[in-house]
């Protein structure tokens, strides 16, 4: 991330604050270098308040917290765009959002691109709690095999009436594909810079 350049009286910054899935704008806050650190050590949103002289994470009081996602820095430094996951909403009105819009659904290329995400995570987890790491701790031949099996099934659902199950299966199949492509240190980026090719 390129240099932050704090206000040199206050030493904040103003923070735009986005939904990672759905790209919404949710709000806007001032940090300084220590809520900055703070968010991305604890994997929640903190700012400084003006008004009270102080530190606060978003949600410590109502519960709805901003998981955090990604931060970027705008071309002159003088601003932050913070990507977050939602935890309820985020105004202390009650709204979703700071004016009093309602919660968009998020595309599918920036749900799949946030699944990448929790599957890169997950991978180093515990295979004792996480399904996905148990898999990668079998190793590339069986995540291989589990998505040929999934393929099969969805060919299977296929030639049924069973809208549900067939959808089911194709997600199990997308879902494995993916953990495929993380195995091999790739992204459905990659993969859909291959389809983008192909349309011309």
């Amino acid at each position: 991330m390129k240099e932050i350049r704090f206000d040199v009286q206050t030493g904040l910054v103003p923070a735009v604050v986005q939904d990672a899935l759905s790209g919404q704008v949710l709000m806007l806050a001032y940090m300084n270098a220590a809520t900055v650190k703070q968010t991305e050590e604890s994997g929640l949103v903190t700012f400084y308040s003006r008004s009270r002289q102080e530190i606060w994470v978003k949600g410590d009081t109502s519960g709805n917290y901003l998981k955090f996602v990604s931060m970027a820095v705008d071309c002159d430094g003088d601003t932050l765009l913070v990507k977050a996951n939602p935890v309820g909403p985020v105004c202390h009105t009650g709204d979703y959002t700071c004016w009093g819009e309602e919660k968009q659904a998020g595309s599918s290329p920036d749900f799949l691109k946030q699944l990448g995400s929790v599957i890169h995570q997950r991978r180093s987890q515990s295979p004792d709690t996480s399904y996905v790491a148990r898999l990668f701790s079998k190793g590339i031949n069986k995540i291989a095999q589990k998505v040929g099996e999934e393929a099969v099934e969805v060919v299977i659902e296929a030639k049924d009436s069973n809208d549900d199950l067939f959808l089911n299966e194709a997600a199990d199949l997308l879902f494995h594909l993916m953990i495929l492509l993380e195995a091999k240190d790739k992204s459905i980026d990659d993969v859909v810079t291959i389809l983008k090719g192909r349309v011309k």
